[in-house]
């Protein structure tokens, strides 16, 4: 097994000086870093090393279910007719605020990008090119796009604040649509929701998972993605 470490690659010193994830203090619950903690087998990626001290790392034991991995650009590609996806042993829970931001490409729709393996009716989820669905505790609530196509090449930034609004911001732009949603946010895998439903298919490059938000987090988190 490979480990593969570029912390001192052109790409991932972008922000020396500027913010980081780190920046959040104990508010970051994991950071999925693209280009960094990286593990392979052959060619694809066993393990995504969380880049948080929270050492929530993604997993995959199974070869034909480890995505491929391109070093030069740090995109995992997730083919779904193999339901392939990385897992957690410690499970995400966020019962308050939070802020998730994602680089994806994606190549095709009805496909979850964030959710939970062990738990039901936990995940985010392309629904159709202008819908994206949040699912939590039971409940769901879909964010109709006006603003972007959601099978693109995308940075997503998904916020719920102490009122429990869901906002949803492509490549930068807050999208009209919000819904309300109560609940504790479960995630325990990248890919997939319980029990391997619903496969990803397509490129992530980097993932950060926040249990707060504030208009500047979601900026930064915002800028921070765009260089990618």
């Amino acid at each position: 097994m490979l480990g593969l470490k570029q912390s001192l690659s052109l790409s991932s010193n972008r922000a020396l000086g500027g913010w980081t994830p780190d920046n959040e203090g104990t508010d970051l619950v994991a950071w999925y870093k693209n280009k960094e903690g990286i593990v392979l087998e052959g060619s694809d990626v066993s393990r995504w090393t969380d880049s948080s001290s929270n050492d929530h790392h993604m997993a995959q034991a199974a070869e034909e279910k480890q995505p491929a991995y391109n070093a030069s650009t740090g995109a995992l590609t997730f083919d779904a007719t193999h339901s392939q996806s990385l897992q957690t042993a410690t499970q995400l829970s966020i019962s308050g605020e939070f802020t998730i931001g994602v680089r994806l490409n994606p190549s095709s729709v009805n496909i979850v990008f964030l959710g939970d393996n062990t738990e039901p009716t936990e995940f985010l989820k392309i629904m159709t090119a202008t819908s994206l669905r949040v699912s939590t505790d039971g409940s769901l609530v879909d964010i109709t796009v006006n603003d972007g196509d959601l099978t693109a090449d995308n940075y997503l930034v998904v916020t719920r604040n102490s009122s429990n609004l869901v906002s949803l911001y492509i490549n930068g732009t807050l999208q009209t649509d919000t819904e309300t949603l109560a609940g504790t946010v479960d995630i325990d895998a990248i890919g997939v929701r319980r029990i391997n439903n619903n496969p990803y298919d397509g490129i992530i490059k980097e993932v950060q998972i926040y249990r707060t938000t504030s208009l500047a987090l979601t900026n930064n988190v915002n800028n921070y993605l765009s260089n990618l």
